[in-house]
């Protein structure tokens, strides 16, 4: 099993694992690059039967707080539009609303590059002083993406390969056992992939509710190379892809997959993905990778936005 990093191993990533640059010193994209015609092409290809998943988890104000961070959704309704409108009923009505939210927190939801900084900058060199509170992110807000992007997908069910329906909170996933999910699944993460992570996070929460200090399975940042390596496009998980307490007490690192991968490879992430319909889908079919589409809002100067996944086999 990989050794636990020292704080200077992870610290090194952020200069090692560097993809400052490498698409232009004005690129906003990142790892999204990644995904060339070439890739969208190839991953066309794999639609075969035409079922579709989702990987969302529904926007209601009314669903619990699973992950302990506080209302993230409000809904205001105006009811009787015609006669707020034009003054008197009509045989016709409509209704219309506010949906205020938090993108970032419980919700399924894609981080823009915006999201983390280290040391005061951004992916790419970016100043992390441009985000200001009213103009929001003018460099590397959400609507960077869009077009939206669909890729190769593939599911490592971590969770699947241990044999166990969940992992405990505060677990590190190490390479070890990602390579071994690769082997079982008989997958290899190739460069433009969005890489989704199971650890049955959500399936345990469903069981015994939220852990009350919010610990959650996650991946070790020893994984980082690896992400580097395979050039993965995106990554994604039933969690924040981080595990909760992160494997160092120095607070500069307690969130190394948010902070290296963001702000040193450039990479997009999805947290809070709903992977256990995906996992039973993916055994029975014995497939483990699908063409997968994600659509942000368009979203100017915001940080993140919420998404619904969809892979398609």
């Amino acid at each position: 099993m990989t050794a636990k990093l020292a704080d200077n191993d992870v610290i090194d990533f952020l200069r090692d694992l560097s993809n400052w640059g490498r698409w232009g010193e004005d690129d906003r994209l990142g790892t999204l690059n990644l995904i060339t015609e070439d890739v969208r092409v190839q991953a066309a290809g794999l639609v075969r039967d035409g079922t579709a998943v989702s990987l969302a988890f529904d926007i209601d104000p009314e669903n619990p707080d699973v992950l302990g961070r506080g209302s993230v959704v409000q809904r205001f309704m105006q009811l009787n539009e015609v006669e707020a409108i034009y003054g008197q009923p009509a045989r016709f009505d409509a209704v219309r609303e506010y949906v205020g939210l938090i993108g970032h927190g419980s919700l399924t939801h894609l981080d823009a590059l915006a999201h983390f900084s280290w040391d005061g900058k951004n992916y790419n060199g970016f100043p992390a002083s441009a985000v200001r509170s009213a103009a929001g992110s003018t460099q590397l807000s959400i609507h960077q993406v869009d077009k939206g992007f669909f890729t190769r997908g593939v599911l490592l069910d971590v969770a699947g390969t241990l044999g166990v329906p969940w992992l405990d909170p505060g677990r590190a996933i190490t390479p070890e056992e990602i390579a071994a999910t690769q082997k079982r699944e008989g997958v290899t993460v190739r460069p433009g992939d969005a890489l989704f992570v199971r650890t049955g996070n959500f399936a345990r929460i469903a069981a015994e509710g939220a852990h009350p200090e919010g610990h959650l399975a996650g991946l070790s940042a020893a994984n980082l190379p690896f992400l580097r390596e395979r050039d993965v496009a995106l990554l994604s998980s039933d969690g924040a892809q981080d595990v909760f307490p992160g494997e160092s007490s120095n607070l500069d690192l307690a969130m190394p997959i948010h902070t290296v991968g963001i702000v040193a490879l450039g990479l997009w992430l999805i947290d809070n993905a709903a992977l256990d319909e995906l996992a039973r889908t993916c055994e029975q079919k014995n497939r483990w990778e699908f063409l997968v589409c994600v659509q942000p809002w368009r979203f100017v100067g915001v940080t993140s936005s919420v998404v619904n996944p969809v892979a398609i086999f």
